[in-house]
């Protein structure tokens, strides 16, 4: 015992990344892979794009991915604290960029996208995670005027707000509502009184009422779903499209790659609606593996979160809960709108959808979330080493007390 406690005291308490979590993650991007080569493959032969262009695109933006996720689980989450502030600046100079002409791509009638010549970028992507790191090294700096006075909340309400504002403007009702959900939970779990919230959150309802129904076509999309089958071939198209695929897979699925709703009769099969494909074509079994990876890497994230603040790493312990709320709030509203439970908004399914700067984004998240869980597991086995040592210490006092005459004659 003596040996073992000296070698932890001389190399110090050894992190490690949370293994379910890795597992979970590594699962639900490798059916991404699957699903999106399944998926596309009816959408690029009829753009005359080559059978297999959006898995090939898939696939560089997913090793893309991997490298920035590697680079994150490398990175110290005291540096991320240290520049949280400087990371937000450059949060509302993206979200600014979109507006610049040139620079800002408008697509569909939304100025959501940056032009980077090769490809493109979402800023919001990036500003989902700056701001749970933001918020995150805001409930450390000031965490007794968060639990106890109702103007401890104004600054990440505030910044909050004018992200929501600028995402209204390009417009991205979905984005905006995740930021301000998000945004909430993760000030309540720094120790925020609801009533507080309650109140700071007031402003915001007349402004999402009004960004909800200034536009006929939003007030069409928070109407339909209720009833996709009193316009099914207009306004309720992509609902049913969605629903007939996820009968269609009953328990098993129809088989992979074998799926008739995607073969251009599902809009945005290997994007917004590949839940539906996923349903059609490996059942019931596939939909409940899909929920389960991903209540998996939700539930560690907020268990180990816990943890965090537990053992006083606080700022990786908001983090675990900010990365791991975006995650579970992006995949609920996803797979509510494919199974017509919530309106339709344009969320991808985290690690699985296709997509450029989501998959890269959604991965350094990923990467960041198992940082926290090393240094919060790194905590813990510090502060277990620090509860045995009296005992090994005490251990080793006890034989250097009795005397070489006294162990000759024991």
């Amino acid at each position: 015992m003596f040996d073992t406690t000296q070698a932890k005291r001389r190399h110090g308490p050894r992190g490690s990344f949370d293994l379910l979590l890795l597992v979970a993650l590594i699962a639900l991007a490798s059916i991404g892979v699957v699903m999106v080569a399944s998926s596309s493959i009816s959408v690029a032969d009829s753009q005359h794009l080559g059978a297999f262009y959006y898995l090939e695109r898939h696939l560089v933006f997913l090793s893309l991915g991997l490298l920035v996720a590697g680079v994150a689980m490398r990175t110290e989450m005291k540096l991320l604290e240290k520049f949280a502030f400087p990371l937000l600046a450059l949060a509302f100079v993206l979200l600014l960029a979109v507006f610049v002409p040139h620079l800002g791509m408008r697509i569909n009638g939304a100025r959501r996208w940056l032009n980077l010549l090769v490809t493109s970028f979402q800023p919001v992507e990036a500003v989902k995670l700056i701001l749970v790191v933001y918020i995150a090294s805001y409930l450390v700096r000031h965490r007794e005027n968060v639990e106890t006075r109702f103007l401890g909340l104004f600054k990440p309400v505030v910044v909050a707000g004018l992200i929501v504002l600028l995402l209204l403007a390009q417009p991205d009702f979905g984005s905006a509502t995740l930021v301000i959900a998000v945004t909430i939970a993760m000030v309540w779990l720094g120790g925020a009184r609801p009533i507080f919230l309650f109140l700071m959150g007031l402003p915001l309802m007349p402004l999402l009422y009004i960004a909800a129904t200034g536009e006929s076509y939003r007030m069409k999309r928070l109407t339909s779903f209720m009833d996709p089958w009193k316009d099914p071939f207009n306004d309720g198209f992509q609902l049913t499209q969605s629903l007939m695929a996820i009968g269609r897979g009953e328990w098993t699925g129809v088989g992979l790659g074998s799926s008739v709703l995607k073969l251009s009769y599902l809009p945005e099969a290997h994007t917004d609606f590949i839940f539906a494909v996923i349903g059609e074509e490996l059942g019931l079994a596939g939909v409940v593996l899909v929920i389960g990876l991903f209540a998996m890497v939700v539930g560690r994230g907020l268990y180990l979160g816990l943890k965090g603040v537990e053992v006083g790493q606080r700022f990786a312990g908001y983090v675990a809960f900010g990365i791991s709320l975006m995650l579970a709030m992006q995949a609920i509203v996803s797979v509510g709108v494919n199974l017509g439970a919530l309106p339709t908004k344009g969320l991808t399914l985290p690690l699985i959808s296709y997509g450029g700067s989501s998959m890269v984004l959604t991965c350094a998240m990923a990467g960041v979330l198992l940082r926290a869980t090393f240094e919060i597991n790194r905590a813990l086995d510090a502060r277990h080493m620090a509860t045995r040592m009296p005992a090994a210490v005490t251990a080793v006092d006890a034989n250097a007390a009795v005397t070489p005459r006294e162990q000759v004659a024991a």
